[in-house]
C-alpha cells in the first residue's frame, strides 16, 4: 500500500518538509516514488504548496493519505471531510464522547 506522508528535510531545529508517495512498509527517510509538495511550518503563516493534480492521480491509483497530510488536503479542498467511520476521525469522536461524560 502506497501513503501520502510527510518527509523531514532540513537540518536539526529547522524543520522542511516534503509531502512524498512512499510504501507504507518504508521508513520516512526511504527514497519516494513521487514528490507532490512541501510544508515549511517555520514561516509565518506556514507555508503548504502542493500540485493538486498529481495528488488526485495518486489518490485514484489508491495511495492513503497520513492523518496530517488528510488535514491539509481537506483545508486546500482537494479531499472531502473524512467519513464518520474512518481511523482519522476516531480520536475526535472518543474526545466529543469524553467531553459530554463529564458534562
Amino acid at each position: 500500500m502506497l501513503k501520502i506522508r510527510l518527509k523531514r528535510i532540513g537540518k536539526r531545529g529547522e524543520p522542511h518538509y516534503r509531502i512524498v508517495v512512499i510504501p507504507s512498509t518504508s521508513n520516512r527517510s526511504s527514497k519516494a516514488i513521487a514528490e507532490v509538495g512541501y510544508y515549511n511550518p517555520r514561516t509565518n503563516p506556514s507555508t503548504f504548496t502542493i500540485e493538486k493534480e498529481k495528488v488526485e492521480e495518486w489518490l485514484k491509483k489508491g495511495a492513503q493519505p497520513t492523518e496530517t497530510v488528510a488535514h491539509f488536503l481537506i483545508k486546500n479542498g482537494i479531499m472531502k471531510k473524512l467519513k464518520k467511520g474512518s481511523t482519522l476521525s476516531k480520536g475526535r469522536a472518543k474526545k466529543k464522547n469524553a467531553d459530554s461524560a463529564n458534562s
